[in-house]
């Protein structure tokens, strides 16, 4: 189906989340190919803090009404049976399904039918693919899923729920090589219409800046501050560098549940006129803090739970504008931090290594300018934004006719 012909309901769990930059470029440059999109998310935002892009998207938003009580689920069911000629079929799915999402699901396969919407797409394979995916039941409308990593890897993920929803998808996607080749492996059949589209930038918000090996030895970091990031690991190698004598500054930016557990420990290593904690930033003050410093730390680990960063964006944000990176070897990092090529992977948890390689970097400004380079073009080849919502676009399917 080409893109003017489509019409795509986006169906996310919160929109607009304040963490979730990829959506909006990507809704952005699938728009701007002539996809006509409408948004639909099943919670409100709670968070008041928004990035200067959202002003930019077209998309028109609902927020889906929740079901409250199960009795309000029969009320529902009730209202939409006559616009719904799929309803009775897909009733025992709606009833084993908890009752919020059924509703939902109800109240989005109507304003699916009403709209002519031609396809469902929703990000992460928890809550918005199991209301994503009942609509579809409910209207013949085919529905796709993008798998990042929580909604993958975490112990809370339940296998069967996952594999039924690969299964029924008319596609889904994920965002590296590794994720596809663990789906695969761990899916077999179910997981045969997986395909790799790496998450994309608008690289003109990103312009390439030359001057790595004139930056003064500031190491940024950028995240949830939460156990996959692996921002302890920073704190100690930041001990270790302070140790051998070395002069630079490192500044965190981001919130999150770790926020005083972090602070707490940087106070305890004595660190507190090396490290600031920025908190969380609007997107262009962030670009700046990485524009700014000599190198990026992105020190990624597999946390306890099992949860991990499939691949982290603000890589890619970094090697766009000419920081040089050094992350660890988990899930699909490797596939853009190549080490020695575009940056430098050390093993996670490992706070000596992360200490040497982030020296190496501070100390060689000649490595620097050699890892920008290849950085960037690297992501103007495979993670431009142009090129994933094209490569979106190419994997729609013609929709099975509505009864």
């Amino acid at each position: 189906m080409s893109p003017d012909r489509a019409r795509i309901g986006y169906v996310l769990k919160v929109y607009p989340r304040f963490s979730e930059t990829f959506v909006v470029t990507e809704i952005l440059a699938r728009e701007s190919r002539g996809t006509d999109i409408e948004i639909f998310s099943l919670r409100p935002p709670a968070d008041s803090r928004f990035h200067d892009t959202l002003a930019r998207v077209s998309a028109p938003v609902t927020y889906v009404p929740r079901i409250r009580r199960p009795d309000e689920l029969w009320t529902a069911l009730a209202a939409a049976a006559a616009e719904l000629p799929r309803l009775p079929e897909t009733l025992p799915e709606l009833l084993a399904a908890d009752a919020e999402d059924a509703g939902q699901a109800v109240d989005l396969a109507v304003r699916v039918r009403r709209a002519g919407l031609t396809h469902l797409h929703a990000h992460f394979g928890s809550v918005a693919t199991t209301v994503a995916r009942l609509a579809s039941l409910l209207t013949g409308v085919p529905y796709s899923f993008t798998a990042h990593a929580k909604d993958i890897f975490h112990e809370s993920v339940d296998p069967a729920d996952l594999r039924r929803k690969l299964a029924g998808a008319g596609h889904a996607v994920t965002v590296s090589d590794w994720n596809a080749a663990y789906l695969a492996d761990r899916y077999g059949a179910a997981a045969g219409r997986v395909h790799r589209v790496y998450n994309g930038l608008d690289l003109d918000a990103f312009p390439f800046a030359p001057d790595a090996a004139a930056r003064p030895p500031v190491v940024a970091a950028v995240g949830r501050l939460v156990e996959k990031k692996g921002f302890d690991v920073l704190l100690d190698a930041c001990r270790l560098l302070a140790d051998a004598g070395r002069e630079f500054r490192c500044r965190v930016v981001g919130t999150g549940l770790l926020e005083a557990e972090l602070r707490e420990r940087s106070a305890r290593l004595g660190l507190g006129g090396l490290v600031e904690f920025t908190g969380p930033l609007p997107q262009p003050q962030v670009r700046a803090v990485v524009r700014s410093a000599a190198v990026l730390a992105a020190p990624c680990v597999v946390g306890a739970d099992g949860n991990q960063d499939g691949l982290p964006t603000v890589l890619l944000e970094a090697m766009a504008l000419g920081t040089p990176c050094v992350s660890t070897d988990v899930a699909g990092i490797g596939e853009v931090v190549r080490d020695e090529t575009t940056g430098l992977l050390v093993p996670q948890r490992e706070a000596g290594a992360l200490a040497r390689a982030l020296a190496r970097l501070l100390d060689d400004t000649a490595l620097r300018t050699r890892l920008a380079a290849a950085a960037r073009g690297l992501v103007e080849k495979e993670f431009d934004a142009v090129r994933q919502a094209r490569e979106l676009d190419e994997l729609l399917v013609t929709p099975e006719p509505a009864p």
